[in-house]
């Protein structure tokens, strides 16, 4: 069985810290989800991390579905939730539906990630009425990169902040049952975490949400474009991967590999007639 939202929204209630990651293919939700983590998040920032565009807004549904397919593929416990691209809930409340629909119907997820608060209220709300779980996002949403003019801090005016406050709120009363709280000041996300009776997840956000979330590559220290200040690399990756890209291309041009040892054999009767 997977995890459920109700479980996710109960450990709120215990005071039980929630781990949140997110996975793009089959191999690391597999090693994700064996390490007990309960909630996946396949996250539009694989445009960045896995496709190298500068932002996420270059990423599809098409896209999004096809490595939610395969993070459901290496799973059986945790919870997928889709990450809804930019401009597939936007343009009208139908195709806000029908682009969820997707994630659940096609790709397998249990729940949708959409950004947006008071803006994106009543889309939620008609989501989940269709029965889909809806996450919500706020603070730094880096589909509206553009408008927000960089990758930065959000909601630091008291006029922001209580903006902020007023969409997590919003998006609470729509259903939403969790909210992503991105690159904001960590006593206003404490704030926040007091006044809404949903779990928060912060990235960026400071200790004292409910939960936290990170990308996968910036944890395994792969992703070597930059490093946000919020992440923590547990290991460099990228050194590990190059030093051993540097030693299997030495060892091909040496002739040290491969060796019989990682080759096939024939029975020598079949070679000698071969031979004749």
């Amino acid at each position: 069985m997977r995890v459920t939202i109700n479980q996710i929204k109960e450990m709120k209630q215990k005071g039980e810290k929630i781990v949140m990651l997110t996975s793009y293919d089959y191999s690391t939700a597999k090693l994700v989800e064996a390490a007990g983590i309960p909630m996946i998040l396949v996250g539009d920032s694989l445009g960045m991390v896995v496709l190298g565009y500068e932002t996420p807004i270059p990423v599809t549904m098409d896209v999004m579905i096809h490595h939610t397919k395969a993070v459901v593929r290496g799973t059986s416990k945790a919870l997928i939730i889709g990450d809804m691209p930019f401009m597939t809930y936007h343009a009208s409340t139908g195709e806000a539906m029908r682009n969820a629909a997707r994630f659940i119907q096609e790709a397998g997820a249990q729940a949708v990630k959409l950004e947006g608060g008071l803006t994106v209220a009543e889309k939620v709300r008609r989501i989940i009425d269709c029965g889909i779980p809806v996450m919500g996002h706020i603070g730094l949403t880096p589909q509206s990169v553009n408008q927000l003019g960089g990758l930065k801090v959000q909601a630091k005016s008291r006029e922001a902040a209580a903006k902020l406050i007023d969409d997590a709120v919003a998006l609470e009363q729509a259903g939403a049952f969790a909210i992503v709280l991105e690159a904001i000041p960590f006593k206003l996300a404490a704030l926040v975490t007091k006044k809404v009776g949903v779990p928060t997840i912060g990235i960026g956000a400071g200790p004292y949400c409910d939960g936290q979330v990170q990308i996968v590559n910036d944890i395994l220290g792969s992703f070597t474009d930059f490093v946000p200040k919020h992440a923590k690399q547990y290991v460099r990756l990228a050194d590990i991967m190059s030093n051993a890209f540097n030693e299997y291309c030495e060892e091909v041009r040496s002739g040290k590999f491969p060796t019989e040892k990682h080759s096939f054999i024939i029975d020598e009767g079949v070679l000698a007639e071969l031979s004749q």
